[in-house]
C-alpha cells in the first residue's frame, strides 16, 4: 500500500482546495491529510482563519477523499509523522516549491499545480470588509492600530475623529463632525483618556456600531453596567483593548496555570512601569498600565478578591506616576505596581504550590515564559510568535466577536466591570494611601 500526505490550513474549503486533495489522492492508495491547528497557525503567523480546526477537519472529512484526518500542532511533526505513517509520498502545493525539499530524506515529495485564481485569502478578502472608524488623541495607540489593520483581512480603516483637533494621521482621512464619522462606518476603536470615552461608546452603541476601546472602557463603575447592556439590546460588540489578552502566549499561559501545572496558585505579582512619560497623555500610570497588572491577576485568581489595599504616590499636576495594589483572595494573594515615570523590572511571576510561572520584562508583550520546578532540569520553556504587539490579533478577534457575536471570549465581562470599579474607587480615594 502506497501512502500519501499532505497538510493544509483548509479554511474556508474551496474547489481549489479539493482538486488538490483529488490529485494527491491519485498519488497512492492512503491519502492522509494534516489539517493545522489555530494555535499552530497562529503561532506561523497566520491570524485571517475564519472557521474553528473542528469546522475545517468536517469539511475536508465530508469530501471522503481522505482515508484519514490528523491535526498539524507543531514545527518538526511533518517529520514525525512521515515516520509514524510510513509514508511515501509528501505533497503540496507548488507555491511551496523548493520549502520542503528536506523531506526528500525521508519519502518522495512532489509538489502539485494550484488551481489558478482561487484561495482561502482571496475568498476573505472579497468577503465585506467591516469599516472601522478611529475616535481619539493617543496618538501612538491610534497610529499602532492603522499599521497593523493593514495585516488583517476584513478591516477598512475609513477616518479619525479627534474631539482635541491634534494629532493628525497623514494616512488616512480625517472627520470634523464625529455624527458624520459615524454614520459611515460599522465599528469604532476608541483610543482616548477614559473619563471622555464614554459619551462616543453610548453614541456608538445606540447607532448599532460595534465598539473596540481602549482600557478601561470607562472610569465610573456605574455606567459600564449601562455600556454592556446598550451593547446587548442593541446587538452590539462591546469589547476591551487589553492587547496581551489576544496574544497566544498569554492564552497558552491560562491554560497551562489552570490545568494545575503549577498546582494551585498561592500567589501573583505583576509589574508595568516606564521612565518614558509622555506629557501629551493625562493618563496616570494606573488608566495607562492598571488593566494589564489587573488581567495578570484577574485571569487566574478572579475577581472575587476578599480585600485590597492601595498606594499611590502622585506628581505636581496630581496625576500619579506610581501605584500599588495588594489583593487578598480566599487562600491566595496579588499584588500588582504600575509607573509612569519610575522604573522597576516589568515581570510576572505566579507561584503555585507544585513549581512556578516566570514571565520576563516586558511581560506584557511576552512572546516567551517559563515554568520553573524544583529542580532545574524539570525546568519547561515556552515560545509563541508574536508580531504587531499583538495589535492585529486583537483586531482579527474583534472582527470574529462581530461575526458570532461574542465579544467577552479573551477579556470576560467581569474582569472588565472589576478594572472599571478599581479605577472607580480609586479616583474617589476609597482606601487609597498616599505616599
Amino acid at each position: 500500500m502506497k501512502k500519501v500526505i499532505t497538510y493544509g490550513t483548509y479554511d474556508m474549503l474551496h474547489k481549489g482546495h479539493i482538486r488538490l486533495l483529488e490529485r494527491a489522492r491519485a498519488l497512492g492508495d492512503y491519502l492522509i491529510v494534516g489539517v493545522t491547528s489555530d494555535t499552530f497557525d497562529r503561532a506561523r503567523g497566520k491570524i485571517n482563519v475564519k472557521q474553528s480546526l473542528q469546522e475545517r477537519m468536517e469539511a475536508i472529512k465530508a469530501t471522503g477523499l481522505a482515508d484519514e484526518v490528523i491535526v498539524e500542532e507543531y514545527e518538526g511533526q511533518k517529520i514525525d509523522d512521515i515516520r509514524r505513517y510510513d509514508i511515501d509520498i509528501f505533497t503540496v502545493g507548488s507555491d511551496w516549491r523548493g520549502k520542503f525539499d528536506y523531506l526528500k530524506e525521508y519519502c518522495e515529495v512532489c509538489y502539485l499545480e494550484r488551481t489558478k485564481g482561487i484561495s482561502s485569502s482571496e475568498l476573505r478578502t472579497e468577503e465585506r470588509k467591516i469599516r472601522i472608524g478611529l475616535i481619539g488623541d493617543l496618538a501612538s495607540e491610534i497610529n499602532k492600530f492603522v499599521n497593523e489593520s493593514k495585516y488583517v483581512n476584513g478591516a477598512e480603516v475609513v477616518g479619525i475623529y479627534n474631539p482635541l483637533g491634534t494629532g493628525k494621521i497623514d494616512t488616512i482621512q480625517e472627520f470634523k463632525d464625529f455624527d458624520v464619522l459615524l454614520s459611515t462606518v460599522d465599528a469604532l476603536y476608541i483610543a482616548m483618556n477614559s473619563f471622555s470615552s464614554y459619551r462616543f461608546i453610548k453614541s456608538a452603541l445606540k447607532c448599532k456600531k460595534h465598539v473596540l476601546v481602549e482600557s478601561p472602557i470607562t472610569m465610573e463603575y456605574c455606567k459600564i453596567e449601562e455600556l454592556f447592556q446598550l451593547a446587548k439590546d442593541n446587538k452590539c460588540i462591546l469589547m476591551e483593548s487589553i492587547k496581551t489578552a489576544y496574544s497566544l502566549a498569554f492564552s497558552r499561559l491560562i491554560l497551562l496555570v489552570k490545568s494545575g501545572m503549577i498546582g494551585d496558585v498561592i500567589s501573583i505579582d505583576s509589574t508595568c512601569t516606564s521612565l518614558r512619560k509622555n506629557k501629551k497623555d493625562k493618563r496616570g500610570s494606573l488608566q495607562s498600565w492598571g488593566p494589564y497588572g489587573l488581567l495578570s491577576i484577574f485571569s487566574f485568581l478572579g475577581t472575587n478578591y476578599i480585600k485590597k489595599e492601595i498606594y499611590t504616590k502622585l506628581d505636581c499636576e496630581g496625576h500619579d506616576i506610581f501605584t500599588k495594589i495588594n489583593f487578598y483572595f480566599d487562600g491566595a494573594v496579588a499584588s500588582m505596581k504600575v509607573a509612569d515615570g519610575i522604573k522597576s523590572e516589568g515581570e510576572l511571576i505566579i507561584s503555585g504550590s507544585k513549581g512556578y510561572v516566570y514571565v520576563p520584562a516586558p511581560w506584557w508583550k511576552t512572546d516567551y515564559f517559563e515554568i520553573r520546578q524544583e529542580h532545574i532540569e524539570d525546568n519547561k520553556r515556552y515560545f509563541y510568535q508574536l508580531e504587531g504587539e499583538g495589535i492585529r490579533y486583537m483586531i482579527v478577534c474583534f472582527l470574529k466577536a462581530i461575526k458570532t457575536g461574542r465579544g467577552d471570549f479573551y477579556i470576560s465581562k467581569d474582569i472588565s466591570k472589576e478594572v472599571s470599579k478599581i479605577m472607580d474607587d480609586f479616583c474617589g480615594k476609597k482606601n487609597v494611601v498616599y505616599l
